[in-house]
């Protein structure tokens, strides 16, 4: 447990390309998010952002990074060939999640995950390959319909989170939810749309 605020801008090595992130750990916190944002986004998503410092409000710990390379990212842009990767998305989860475990400040705390759009299935991929290593995901606006023959394998304690407006993404989670075995919720925010402004 660290018993000071923690800040540090990483360098994740992945079996292919080194990932840039944010770590931050309040004094004292007993769990770390690893944040999987969705196609077309990065570390620097302004929700994502938010719900990281309202997290580490309540004292927990933040990985915010990115799950792309510059140079993936422009692809993608161009070519939609990540985006929908989710095995590829995956592993990226799985080595930041093995460098956290590795990290001298950071190495002991309890590990979540909290994904959105395309990162939400990556998020439960990561999670079924991981087994009790991870002790909670949520999905925000996630697509969990993409990682469908993993969700049987999730033992963390799942939650999906889907705006009431996203009436198509409401139904691929319902779905998704089906396939889960672990304690699992669906919860549905009046007003909200894919993106919860």
């Amino acid at each position: 447990m660290t018993q000071s605020h923690f800040v540090e801008s990483a360098g994740i090595a992945t079996r292919t390309a080194t990932l840039a992130g944010d770590l931050e750990i309040p004094g004292n916190a007993s769990g770390l998010i690893l944040f999987a944002h969705g196609s077309g986004s990065s570390r620097e998503s302004p929700r994502n952002q938010f719900v990281a410092r309202v997290l580490r409000a309540t004292g927990a710990g933040t990985l915010l990074f990115d799950l792309l390379t510059p140079g993936e990212g422009a692809e993608d842009a161009h070519t939609g060939s990540f985006r929908f990767n989710i095995e590829f998305l995956a592993e990226r989860m799985v080595a930041a999640t093995e460098w956290v475990r590795s990290h001298p400040v950071a190495r002991d705390l309890a590990l979540g995950y909290f994904g959105s759009s395309t990162g939400g299935a990556a998020a439960l991929v990561a999670a079924a390959r991981l087994g009790s290593t991870i002790k909670a995901v949520v999905s925000r606006g996630g697509r969990p319909d993409l990682a469908m023959e993993a969700l049987p394998r999730v033992t963390a304690p799942t939650l999906l989170i889907v705006g009431e407006c996203d009436e198509v993404v409401i139904e691929l989670n319902r779905q998704a939810l089906d396939r889960l075995n672990c304690e699992k919720r669906l919860a549905i925010v009046p007003g909200a749309t894919h993106l919860f402004r």
